[in-house]
C-alpha cells in the first residue's frame, strides 16, 4: 500500500521530488567526498611515513659534528631508538641545469644527498626505497609538478651530467612550503660533486613511542649538541606539513559543502511546507476520520525515507568518480592510502549521516500536524494565520510607498516567521558567494606577505652560511653594489643568528634571531609592534606559544657572553625557518651568522625582471628571487585552487538561489490562495498582486544581502583565518574586492531572485475567485 501511495505521490509532484532528490544527492555527495578524502589523505601520509621510516626529530647543522658527543647523548637518553647524521650538499640553484633551464629562479634550497642506511628513506613513486646507479639522479616530485623536470632529462651540476631516472618522495621535504629539496644520487657521484657545494649535516633521531618532542628538544639543547641551522623539525610537524595543501582544499570543500547542506535543509523545509499546504484539506479529513498523527506522519516519512535513501546512495556513488581528481595530488606526493575499504566505508557513513539527518529534520517539521484543526482544514483548505502587525502600520497612514509596495512590506511585517527561512537562504547565498572570493582576493593581495613575516619589496637577496663561508663579507659586497645602483630606491639588511636563550629553569636553549631595521620593510603584527629599542624583542606566533610568552614578558638571551634582558614588544606570523623566529635591533657582533637577507625596492618597477637577471649573474654566491616569484612558488597552486573554488561556489549559489526562491514563492502562492482571491475580489489586478510579491522578495533580498555581507566580512574572516592559519598566517584581515562583493555579487543575486520570483508567482493569473473564496 505504502509503495503505491509513494509512487502516486511522486508521479503527482515530479518537480518537488526531483528538487528534493537533487539537494539531498548534492549534500550526500559532498559529505561522502570530504569524509573519504580526509581518511585517504591521512592514510596516505601514514603509509608514506611508515614506508620511509620517517624521522621523529631532525636538526639541520652547518659545521662539524662531534660524533662521540652525539653517541654519548643517544646512549644516555632512553628516548632514543636510533640516530644518524646525513650529509646534505647545498648547491646553488643557478648551478643546477635541468635540460636547458637552471633553478636560479627557485626559492628552494637545493642539495644532493645519498640514500640513508637506517631510516628517513627516499622513495620512488611506487613507494620503494631508491638505490641510484652511476650517472642517475632522482629529482623531488615538486619539480615535476612545477614543470621543471621530466623523466629522462639531463641534469648538469658544474659540468657533471646525470640522467633523471625517476622522481622521489621525501617524507620531510615533500611540500612546496618546505624551503629545502633533496636530489638523490649514489655515493660515488656524491663524492664527484662534493667540492662544488657547501656541506650541511642532518642530525636525525628515531624516538621511542609516547616520547614528548618538546622534552626531547630541551634535552638535546641542554646537552649542547650542534644546532647551527633552522629550528628543529619533529614528526608532528612532518605530518602536518605533508597534509597542508590537500588539507586546505578539503577544508574549503567542507566549507562549501556545509553551506550547501544548510541550504539543502532549508529547501527541504520549503518543499515539505508546500506539500503540507497542498495536502492541508486531506490531512484534515484523515484527522477527522480518526487516523492518528503518527500514522499520517508515516505517510510522509515513508516517501521522504525512500527519496532520501535513494538520493544518499546515488550521492555516494557519484562521489566515487569525483574522488579521482582530488586524489591525484595525494597519490602523486604520498602514494596510496593502503586498504581502500576504510575510505569507502567512511564516505558511505557520511552519506548515511545526511540521510539520517534528513529524516530527523523531516520528522521535526511534521510536528506541526498537531496544530492542524480538522474542522479548519476541511472548511478553508489552508491554514488561517493571525496577523501581528502594528496598528500604526496601516494603509491609510502610508505616505511614502505606493499601495502595492506598502502591502508587500506589510505582509513581511505581519508574517515575520514565514519569511525568516527565505531570509536565511539569502544570507547563506550571500555568505557563500563572498567568503571564497574574499579568501582568494586576500591571498592574491600584494600586502598579504606582511601577514607571513615578510615585508613588501621587489627583490630579496639571500646570502646563506650553507653557500658561503664569509657571509658578512659577501653581504657587504652586495650592499656596496646596491648603494651605487641609482635604480635602487631603498634596501635593508636582516642578519640571522642563532643565540642562546636562558630558560626559566636556568638551562640554555637556542633561539633564531634576525637583526635589522624593521621600519624599512614593515610587516603586520598580530599583537604589539616591531622592536625599536635595544631592549625589545618580537616573537613569531609559534615561538610565543612554545615559550609561553606574551607582550610585556621578559626573555633573557646570551649575547657576546653576557646576559641581555629583553621585553617582548610584538608577536607576528612567520612562514620562514619553520615559523620559529624572533626580531631584534641591538648589535650582536661576535655571534655566528647563519644568513643575511637583503630586501630591495626599485624606483623603476618596470625594470625589476631585468635587475633580477643582472643580480643573478653578478652575485653567483647569493640567492636572488623576486618577491612575486617567491610568493607564486609558495602559494601559486593554492591561489589557483581557491580561485576555482570561488567560481564553483558562485555557480552553486546562483543555481541554489534560483531553485530555492522558485520553490518558496510557489509555496507562498499555494498558501495564500484565499488572500489572493480576496484581493482579486476587491479589484486588485494580477499585476498588482505580482508587484506585492516582488516587493516582498526584494525586501527580504536586501536584508539578506546586508546581513550576509556583514557576516562574510566578520564570521567569514574567522573561517578564512582557520583555513589559512595552517601554513603560518595566523592573523590577517580580508582584502575585499569591492567590485565583486558590493556590486557584482548583489546584482547577480538580485537578478536570480527577481527572475525566480516572477517564475514562482506565475500561477497567480490562473487563480479563480470562485474556487478559493470560502464563507468565513
Amino acid at each position: 500500500m505504502y509503495y503505491k501511495m509513494i509512487k502516486n505521490d511522486i508521479r503527482k509532484s515530479k518537480l518537488i521530488t526531483i528538487t528534493i532528490t537533487a539537494f539531498i544527492l548534492i549534500a550526500a555527495m559532498l559529505t561522502a567526498l570530504a569524509a573519504s578524502l580526509t581518511l585517504n589523505l591521512f592514510g596516505a601520509i601514514d603509509n608514506m611515513l611508515l614506508s620511509s621510516k620517517s624521522l621523529h626529530y631532525m636538526q639541520m647543522h652547518t659545521g662539524d659534528v662531534d660524533m662521540e658527543q652525539l653517541h654519548s647523548f643517544a646512549d644516555a637518553n632512553d628516548s632514543v631508538e636510533d640516530y644518524q647524521v646525513l650529509e646534505f650538499l647545498n648547491i646553488e640553484g643557478a648551478d643546477i641545469v635541468i635540460g636547458e633551464d637552471t633553478l636560479a629562479g627557485s626559492i628552494q634550497d637545493n642539495g644532493l644527498c645519498v640514500q640513508s642506511e637506517k631510516f628517513d628513506f627516499l622513495l620512488n613513486l611506487n613507494g620503494d626505497v631508491i638505490h641510484p646507479t652511476d650517472g642517475e639522479i632522482y629529482v623531488p616530485i615538486y619539480y615535476r609538478q612545477e614543470g621543471n623536470a621530466m623523466l629522462g632529462d639531463t641534469v648538469t651540476i658544474h659540468g657533471i651530467s646525470f640522467t633523471i631516472a625517476g622522481f622521489l618522495r621525501d617524507s620531510v621535504m615533500n611540500a612546496a612550503l618546505v624551503s629545502s629539496k633533496r636530489f638523490l644520487v649514489n655515493q660515488a657521484d656524491f663524492e664527484r660533486v662534493r667540492v662544488f657545494g657547501q656541506l650541511e649535516n642532518l642530525i636525525e633521531f628515531r624516538l621511542n613511542a609516547d616520547v614528548s618532542f618538546p622534552a626531547f628538544e630541551a634535552a638535546y639543547q641542554g646537552a649542547g649538541l650542534p644546532a647551527n641551522g633552522p629550528p628543529p623539525i619533529t614528526y608532528t610537524q612532518v605530518k602536518m606539513i605533508n597534509g597542508i595543501t590537500d588539507g586546505i582544499m578539503i577544508s574549503v570543500l567542507m566549507l562549501i559543502g556545509a553551506l550547501v547542506i544548510l541550504m539543502a535543509f532549508l529547501c527541504i523545509r520549503f518543499t515539505l511546507l508546500a506539500k503540507i499546504e497542498e495536502d492541508y484539506k486531506e490531512i484534515g479529513v484523515l484527522k477527522a476520520v480518526g487516523m492518528r498523527i503518527s500514522q499520517i506522519k508515516k505517510l510522509y516519512l515513508m516517501k521522504y525515507g525512500a527519496i532520501s535513501g535513494a538520493a544518499c546512495m546515488l550521492g555516494f556513488l557519484v562521489s566515487l568518480p569525483l574522488q579521482a581528481p582530488f586524489m591525484k595530488n595525494i597519490r602523486l606526493y604520498m602514494g596510496e592510502s593502503g586498504n581502500p575499504l576504510p575510505g569507502l566505508f567512511c564516505g558511505l557513513l557520511g552519506a548515511a549521516l545526511i540521510g539520517g539527518s534528513v529524516m530527523l529534520y523531516v520528522n521535526s517539521v511534521l510536528r506541526r500536524f498537531r496544530k492542524i484543526s480538522a474542522m479548519q482544514a476541511i472548511r478553508f483548505g489552508a491554514p488561517q494565520e493571525k496577523s501581528k502587525s502594528s496598528r500604526n502600520f496601516q494603509l491609510n497612514n502610508n505616505r511614502l510607498f505606493s499601495r502595492n509596495i506598502f502591502l508587500g512590506i506589510k505582509d513581511i511585517v505581519s508574517r515575520k516567521k514565514l519569511y525568516v527561512t527565505m531570509l536565511m537562504v539569502l544570507v547563506v547565498s550571500s555568505f557563500l558567494m563572498a567568503v571564497p572570493q574574499n579568501i582568494s582576493s586576500t591571498i592574491s593581495a600584494e600586502n598579504f606577505i606582511t601577514y607571513m613575516g615578510m615585508g613588501i619589496c621587489d627583490v630579496n637577496i639571500g646570502v646563506m652560511r650553507t653557500q658561503v663561508e664569509d657571509v658578512l663579507g659577501k653581504a657587504a659586497e652586495v650592499a656596496d653594489m646596491l648603494a651605487k645602483d641609482e635604480n635602487v630606491e631603498k634596501y635593508a639588511l636582516f642578519t640571522g643568528m642563532m643565540l642562546d636563550r636562558k630558560a626559566d629553569n636556568g638551562t640554555k636553549e637556542k633561539l633564531r634571531v634576525t637583526f635589522g631595521d624593521y621600519s624599512a620593510f614593515p610587516i603586520t603584527y598580530s599583537r604589539g609592534r616591531a622592536p625599536q629599542a635595544e631592549t625589545e624583542l618580537a616573537l613569531s606566533v609559534l615561538n610565543a606559544k612554545d615559550l609561553n610568552k606574551t607582550l610585556g614578558d621578559e626573555i633573557i638571551l646570551i649575547v657576546n657572553g653576557t646576559e641581555k634582558h629583553l621585553t617582548v614588544c610584538g608577536i607576528y606570523s612567520d612562514v620562514t625557518n619553520g615559523g620559529r623566529t624572533a626580531q631584534a635591533t641591538f648589535a650582536a657582533e661576535h655571534e655566528e651568522i647563519l644568513s643575511v637577507g637583503i630586501a630591495v625596492t626599485f624606483r623603476d618597477r618596470q625594470s625589476v625582471k631585468a635587475a633580477i637577471s643582472q643580480y643573478r649573474e653578478q652575485f653567483l654566491f647569493a640567492k636572488v628571487t623576486g618577491i612575486k616569484e617567491s610568493i607564486g612558488q609558495m602559494l601559486g597552486s593554492m591561489r589557483d585552487a581557491i580561485r576555482i573554488a570561488s567560481v564553483v561556489a558562485a555557480i552553486v549559489t546562483v543555481l541554489l538561489t534560483l531553485l530555492v526562491t522558485v520553490l518558496f514563492f510557489k509555496m507562498l502562492v499555494a498558501k495564500d490562495r484565499y488572500p489572493i482571491a480576496i484581493l482579486k475580489s476587491m479589484g486588485f489586478t494580477s499585476a498588482d498582486i505580482r508587484c506585492q510579491y516582488l516587493t516582498r522578495s526584494i525586501t527580504v533580498l536586501a536584508l539578506g544581502l546586508i546581513i550576509g555581507t556583514i557576516l562574510a566580512n566578520t564570521l567569514g574572516e574567522l573561517v578564512g583565518v582557520a583555513i589559512i592559519s595552517s601554513f603560518g598566517a595566523t592573523t590577517f584581515h580580508f582584502m575585499v574586492n569591492p567590485w565583486f562583493v558590493y556590486l557584482g555579487s548583489p546584482l547577480l543575486l538580485t537578478g536570480c531572485v527577481v527572475t525566480a520570483t516572477m517564475f514562482g508567482i506565475s500561477g497567480i493569473q490562473a487563480l479563480k475567485i470562485s474556487q478559493h473564496m470560502k464563507e468565513a
